[in-house]
């Protein structure tokens, strides 16, 4: 009759073809154990009372000591010790036959270094993928993952398709972080296998599914559309919408989705290709997102009426960065002048109110501070007088004496107030050669920009811009009144 070893936590059953070996007793293992030890002596008898820390030097010496016998290995597989255990299940010269033991071993730690080790058996990574103990099925994530190229769910091989059947079981997992890991190591995976890809891509945890969503290359266009179709949830179209390339079906689904979150992103991804009529339609309704404002004056290849109209409304920073763009064709670039001058000569706005008659007090209020041209402390002195006055009476004469004391047009300095651009009231303060420190009060008390906008002075107390861009600045509003002197 079989022996019967009371310690032995399972049957042992060898998983190839060959003699099934004899039950070992209690006195058999101690002995296979220390025949495995180096002889102590008599400078090492204090290491003679630690067994296990030499069995464990021993074990982890792999490549300078003998490999283990079969006989070996399975003494040790059932050692009473959880660390020697675990130093033998991560061993790559291990028999499959005792790793595959091991994967069932009670302790979670021998297990995480079966789920680890590049030599274990697919047979071993099946059991593997139910096990209870999460950091298990993360560290056998890990390693699967590295396998996935070129797998299909119809393998022929068998341990090419258990390789899968692991793959596909662990995308599966209930607990997302796994398939979080699972979908992170095959994002940009060409050749990972499209089922599991389109498990990962449809999974309902935005931090499994958008990886996949955004850098997968296995996705197909159809895939995208059904997705954006069934699944349209923001995070998801979003994070369609980074893709490296969205072909013009794509970008028309995203565009009709409405989602203006996915939309901004779409706007944003230069790789997007999107058609003139798509663009048209997004601009109507851009005014009111101004999440798309910026996107939308920096895409690629804007026709002229798509920058026209955009120069109408988007914030004066972004109309100045329309104006720089090199890649406007001629047409665009007239377009988008016209637009300013339409802008800047619509009157100013509530809160920049110069009268009912505000052109012609402009007017006479230039002629009375051309009078003064010949002195500069006077024309600061009136400057600093009108800005402690209060009201709209004010504004005409400090526009004109701006206007003045620099020698530009003073329509053209009321156009920087009629455009709350801290850039201009700052470059038209530079032009009349008045201090940073004025240039700041021109822009709180006239033009009232929240503190936030204001351009302050630098710690020295100088402008904080360029001239160069400051000059810019100047030749643009000049320009957009026509460079030409007020009719008086």
């Amino acid at each position: 009759m079989p022996c019967s070893t009371p310690s032995a936590r399972k049957t042992w059953r060898p998983l190839r073809p060959g003699p099934t070996l004899p039950c070992m007793r209690p006195s058999m293992v101690a002995r296979g154990v220390s025949e495995l030890l180096p002889s102590a002596s008599p400078a090492s008898r204090a290491e003679r009372e630690n067994p296990v820390t030499r069995l464990l030097d021993h074990l982890l010496a792999e490549g300078r000591t003998p490999p283990l016998s079969y006989e070996e290995a399975r003494t040790l597989a059932r050692h009473e010790d959880a660390q020697v255990r675990a130093a033998l299940a991560r061993r790559a010269d291990t028999m499959p036959e005792i790793l595959y033991y091991l994967a069932e071993d009670p302790d979670p730690g021998v297990r995480r270094a079966i789920a680890d080790n590049a030599a274990t058996p697919v047979q071993a990574n099946l059991l593997l993928t139910g096990d209870t103990d999460l950091e298990v099925r993360l560290a056998l994530a890990q390693k699967i993952a590295t396998l996935a190229p070129g797998l299909t769910e119809h393998e022929q091989d068998r341990v090419r398709h258990q390789t899968y059947e692991a793959l596909a079981r662990l995308a599966r997992d209930q607990i997302p972080v796994v398939r979080a890991l699972i979908a992170d190591a095959l994002k940009d995976v060409a050749d990972a296998p499209p089922v599991v890809i389109g498990r990962l891509a449809r999974d309902a945890e935005l931090a499994v599914c958008a990886p996949v969503l955004t850098f997968s290359p296995v996705l197909t266009d159809a895939d995208l559309l059904e997705i954006i179709r069934t699944q349209p949830c923001t995070g998801r179209l979003s994070a369609i919408a980074r893709r490296g390339a969205l072909a013009v079906e794509v970008t028309d689904a995203l565009a009709a989705s409405e989602d203006a979150a996915a939309i901004a992103d779409m706007l944003a991804n230069q790789g997007a290709q999107i058609r003139e009529e798509t663009l048209d339609a997004l601009i109507d309704h851009a005014p009111s997102r101004m999440s798309w404002h910026a996107p939308l004056v920096r895409r690629p290849r804007l026709h002229a009426g798509a920058a026209q109209r955009l120069a109408l409304f988007v914030a004066d920073t972004l109309v100045e960065a329309l104006m720089r763009r090199k890649d406007l064709d001629p047409a665009a670039a007239q377009a988008v002048s016209d637009a300013v001058r339409q802008r800047l000569a619509g009157g100013p706005p509530p809160l920049v109110e110069f009268g009912p008659h505000w052109r012609q007090a402009v007017r006479d209020a230039y002629v009375l501070c051309q009078g003064r041209r010949d002195k500069p402390e006077a024309r600061l002195a009136d400057l600093m007088a009108a800005l402690a006055v209060e009201g709209a009476s004010r504004l005409p004469t400090v526009v004109a004496l701006v206007a003045v004391m620099g020698d530009v047009s003073p329509f053209a300095v009321a156009a920087t107030l009629n455009a709350a651009s801290a850039k201009g009231i700052l470059s038209m303060a530079w032009k009349a050669g008045l201090s940073a420190e004025v240039a700041q009060t021109l822009q709180h008390r006239l033009a009232h920009l929240p503190p936030d906008e204001i351009l302050r002075p630098t710690a020295s107390g100088d402008y904080p811009l360029s001239a160069e861009e400051m000059l810019w600045q100047v030749e643009m509003f000049c320009d957009s009144q026509g460079d030409s002197p007020p009719c008086l």
